[in-house]
């Protein structure tokens, strides 16, 4: 009967069917998880179209129609997907193209012959995109730093935040640190020792790009390491020089004593000497 409607009224009952068959049936389906800007081919198994069909759609949310297939008439993709959605008539597919975040939710495949039957049901969710870093901003002296970095999606969100080092430590300082953007992903930027972390998520995905801040602010730092070199031969020069002064010393009184005891036996020896004569 369908098939006989003028244009116009064939498309108002295409869209009035297309509606109450939206409501119907689960709002599950098989899980696929896809990269922005990539493409997804939706499909469905041709042996369970039947061949009686009267009316085939592709719905999105369980609201908005993308596509309608209809026995001998080229494939109809909706006027806001146009441009954006490929139908095969052969099999009933549907190619989605450069998927943005907002595409993420429920895709069903309905069919209309002697009952209303789901073909079948995909829950998208599009993976977030990658993050970039950028350092808007760096001042630095002989013993401290401060910067201020962005992190920003290809959508143009973005947060910054600044950091400051000294010669031991780093720190976040003022700036945003999270934000929550579009369709439920997040953006964040933290410190993680010494590396600046920029981190866009959602419920599926995420992605993170990661600086290490002494390369942004290359201040001298003195490990425990080199501390205690200075240190110990600091303190080895001071033992060598106590041990030079005490031998000097010591070499000193040495020859002192010496003297003494070669003067007493001169002595002693003119004592007897002057007894023999006498």
């Amino acid at each position: 009967i369908i098939q006989y409607l003028p244009k116009n009224h064939l498309l108002s009952v295409i869209s009035v069917v297309s509606c109450v068959c939206c409501f119907t049936g689960s709002s599950a389906g098989s899980p696929v998880f896809v990269q922005k800007g990539k493409d997804l081919l939706l499909e469905v198994m041709e042996p369970d179209v039947p061949e009686d069909f009267s009316l085939l759609s592709w719905t999105f949310n369980g609201k908005d129609i993308l596509v309608t297939f209809l026995p001998g008439i080229e494939p109809r993709v909706s006027n806001v997907y146009t441009g954006r959605v490929e139908a095969s008539v052969k099999n009933f597919s549907v190619k989605l193209q450069n998927l943005q975040e907002a595409d993420s939710g429920v895709y069903t495949a309905r069919v209309i012959g002697n009952q209303e039957q789901i073909l079948a049901e995909y829950s998208v969710r599009v993976q977030v995109s990658p993050v970039a870093m950028t350092v808007d901003s760096v001042s630095s002296s002989s013993d401290s730093c401060s910067l201020t970095v962005t992190c920003s999606t290809q959508d143009s969100h973005h947060i910054n935040s600044t950091f400051t080092c000294d010669t031991n430590t780093c720190s976040q300082g003022g700036g945003e640190r999270s934000k929550v953007i579009s369709s439920g992903a997040s953006l964040h930027v933290h410190l993680l020792n010494d590396l600046i972390i920029c981190n866009h998520s959602n419920q599926v995905s995420w992605k993170k790009n990661m600086r290490n801040i002494r390369n942004i602010c290359p201040l001298k730092t003195v490990s425990n390491a080199a501390r205690s070199i200075v240190i110990g031969t600091t303190a080895g020069i001071v033992v060598v020089i106590l041990c030079s002064v005490l031998y000097i010393k010591c070499k000193s009184q040495c020859e002192e004593n010496n003297a003494v005891k070669i003067w007493l036996l001169f002595s002693k020896y003119m004592e007897i000497q002057h007894c023999s004569r006498a």
